[in-house]
């Protein structure tokens, strides 16, 4: 389960247990208890006063995966209300009244992909782990919101890339595409990312919010609209 610890006005938000930990998911996927979890712990950093920034990374070989498909392979009555979960899951991320960092130290795929575009910046490894939007490789159409949210965060050539050729793409390459905004050496993401975060953390606030909201007012809609249509359907929100 996700879980926090603290460096200053900067929250980092892991997003499991070491890879080694009995009964963790090294893959980070969005089990309906990991989305709880990580909704729990944004309330717990938005309940802090002052300054304040968040960083989210996974440990060892990924970030995320996305979407728990065995689970929803598991439950396939409940798909729509699932995917309807993560698109407001990555909805509040996407307008969090307080600076955003997404350090991707490993694999980043799917819905995790998303969640890291939902950030305000991503800083990716530069040399191992990609970066994949693969719902076109797997035959699996994408949630509405997860296209308005690409949509709303890159530019329209390298969304289209993405989202139609499923491709891999390294740190060097998702830096060239604009998927990434940085990439760092493989014990540097991290301090990269928190860094960052540091030098504006003291833009939390209800005017960020605000202005994030503006700017993403369509994609932050269509989140949040709830999925339908897709129970017992392939779907790749993640």
């Amino acid at each position: 389960m996700p879980y926090l610890e603290h460096e200053g006005d900067v929250a980092i938000l892991y997003f499991g247990e070491s890879q080694h930990t009995a009964g963790s998911d090294p893959e980070n996927r969005f089990h309906p208890e990991w989305i709880a979890g990580f909704h729990a712990l944004l309330d717990d950093i938005e309940a802090q006063d002052g300054p304040c920034a968040l960083v989210t990374t996974g440990a060892g070989k990924y970030y995320s995966t996305g979407a728990d498909l065995r689970w929803a392979a598991e439950h396939p009555d409940e798909v729509d209300g699932y995917l309807s979960e993560i698109q407001l899951l990555l909805a509040r991320l996407l307008i969090a009244p307080l600076p955003t960092v997404a350090a991707l130290q490993g694999h980043t795929f799917g819905a995790g992909a998303f969640l890291a575009l939902a950030h305000d910046r991503a800083v990716m490894r530069v040399d191992r782990g990609y970066f994949c939007l693969p719902g076109i490789t797997i035959g699996a159409s994408y949630a509405p919101g997860t296209v308005a949210l690409a949509s709303a965060r890159l530019a329209p050539r390298a969304a289209h890339e993405a989202l139609v050729s499923g491709r891999r793409y390294g740190g060097v390459d998702a830096l060239t595409l604009g998927l990434v905004d940085e990439t760092a050496a493989e014990n540097e993401v991290l301090c990269a990312a928190v860094e960052y975060a540091k030098n504006l953390a003291h833009t939390r606030g209800a005017v960020l919010g605000d202005i994030k909201s503006r700017l993403y007012e369509e994609a932050v809609t269509r989140l949040r609209t709830p999925v339908a249509g897709y129970n017992n359907a392939s779907v790749a929100c993640g």
